[in-house]
């Protein structure tokens, strides 16, 4: 199984957010420090403004936060919203099937359940447990340095 960019760049995008909560954040800091296009961003944003889980602000001073508690956000959920318009194999697809083995293939309902584990490992996860402690993460993705988290080494002193 491969994750779309689209779905990668959903979980980057929320994990920027949270790092940097409580700040207004824009398209183009999450794509540099990401590693993204900013239009595939933007595109990801839109999408996940119109689930509810981030809100955007436009203009001079705009940018994006997130819409509701990392805590309460799902990254099952999220994986749901982008994976979901892609059919895993042909044999989901039931516009494009081809297959002449769909009608009496085993195979789909193992995969079937293979996606709903998946799925519902992911369902345990929230975006706060992708973050919170997380100082590595912190690091590479705060725009300022938070010394009260702990996370980030405090310059040397001469």
């Amino acid at each position: 199984m491969r994750l779309t960019t689209r779905t990668n760049l959903a979980a980057r995008t929320l994990m920027f957010c949270a790092v940097n909560d409580g700040r207004l954040v824009r398209t183009s800091d999450i794509a540099v420090r990401c590693n993204a296009s900013t239009n595939h961003v933007a595109r990801v944003v839109q999408q996940l403004q119109a689930e509810g889980y981030v809100e955007t602000l436009r203009g001079r001073t705009g940018g994006i936060r997130l819409a509701k508690p990392a805590d309460r956000i799902s990254i099952g959920a999220v994986f749901r919203i982008f994976e979901t318009e892609i059919p895993f194999a042909e044999c989901f697809d039931e516009v494009r099937n081809t297959c002449p083995l769909a009608a009496t293939c085993r195979l789909r309902s193992y995969v079937v359940r293979a996606l709903e584990a998946f799925y519902h490992e992911l369902d345990l996860v929230t975006l706060d447990d992708l973050v919170r402690g997380n100082c590595g993460l912190m690091d590479l993705l705060a725009m300022t340095p938070d010394f009260s988290s702990g996370c980030t080494k405090r310059p040397l002193e001469a």
